[in-house]
């Protein structure tokens, strides 16, 4: 089961010639999702080549400009590309952004557009993984998001289950998938020959935020954390006034989490050309750290 992160806009509040606006995609196994689809996204895609087959979920942090206006244009090639599956949408006044859909004639497509109302800790389950919603603090509501992949199971023992007398072959299947069995007349159940569940993988994305102790809850151990780092702390007090963090402040979250590793992004246009600062001030505090680019691509691994 592979997983990418694919960012498509990682610029602040306007967008630069080297970065679009805010848009991340993770593709889990060729299902995609959205986190964010600000202005310009659809084009974004079409550069890195994702398609647009099998998103079938957007998740929108906050309605700032920046964050959902690419979600008209998006629609109107979906539609114009005979699209027939359903999409669906999870954001803050999501009355609000279903009106809209409505009253841009939307409701008349081919294909379903269902919209979601977010709140704190809501979660959102699918096939194989879930997301969940936590609160920020940045001007108006805002939600970050958590994609937790479901558990994997234990990894198998075959030597003790050659010990127990169970041939290779459907056996070993059933008991991997959680089932007992039976054979010569004894039950052997799968915690004889297979370890704990492990951990799926987990991915945190921010969206706008000051730092707040909830994203280090919920980032707790997670494979990686996305985190809004628009400034240097030379600039702490229009970060605080703008309700954003610094990469600092990021570094700091990612530490208390005990995060794999740091992306940062909605990177100011005044560090466009050069990063080099964010990613310097971050380091001091959380060496595995990165500054998003547009069309950057992370596998993410399964955990051993």
């Amino acid at each position: 089961m592979f997983l990418k992160i694919i960012f498509l806009g990682t610029s602040g509040t306007v967008p630069s010639i080297e970065r679009n606006l805010s848009s991340i995609l993770i593709n889990y196994n060729g299902e995609k999702i959205l986190f964010d689809c600000g202005e310009g996204t659809q084009r974004q895609m079409m550069i890195a080549k994702t398609g647009f087959r099998k998103l079938n979920n957007i998740f929108i942090t906050h309605l700032h400009t920046d964050h959902f206006a690419g979600v008209f244009g998006l629609l109107e090639t979906m539609s114009l590309n005979d699209r027939q599956e359903k999409i669906s949408f999870y954001s803050p006044y999501s009355e609000f952004l279903a009106a809209m859909f409505k009253m841009f004639g939307y409701d008349h497509f081919d294909f379903p557009i269902e919209v979601y109302e977010v709140k704190d800790g809501a979660i959102f389950e699918f096939n194989g993984f879930k997301v969940q919603a936590f609160k920020t603090d940045h001007l108006i509501e805002s939600y970050g998001y958590v994609f937790i992949e479901n558990p994997r199971p234990g990894k198998f023992n075959r030597e003790k289950a050659e010990a127990l007398g169970i041939p290779p072959g459907p056996l070993y299947s059933k008991l991997v998938r959680g089932e007992a069995i039976e054979l010569d007349g004894k039950i052997i159940t799968p915690e004889m020959v297979v370890g704990p569940k492990r951990s799926g993988r987990k991915i945190v994305y921010t969206g706008d935020t000051r730092p707040v102790e909830k994203i280090v809850e919920v980032a707790k151990n997670a494979d990686v954390l996305i985190h809004d780092a628009s400034f240097t702390e030379e600039l702490i007090n229009w970060a605080r006034e703008t309700k954003h963090s610094t990469a600092r402040e990021a570094a700091e979250i990612a530490k208390k989490a005990n995060v794999g590793s740091l992306i940062l992004t909605h990177i100011s246009t005044r560090y466009s050309k050069d990063a080099t600062p964010l990613l310097e001030e971050a380091k001091k505090i959380f060496k595995n750290t990165f500054v998003a680019e547009d069309f950057m691509v992370i596998d993410v691994p399964l955990k051993s």
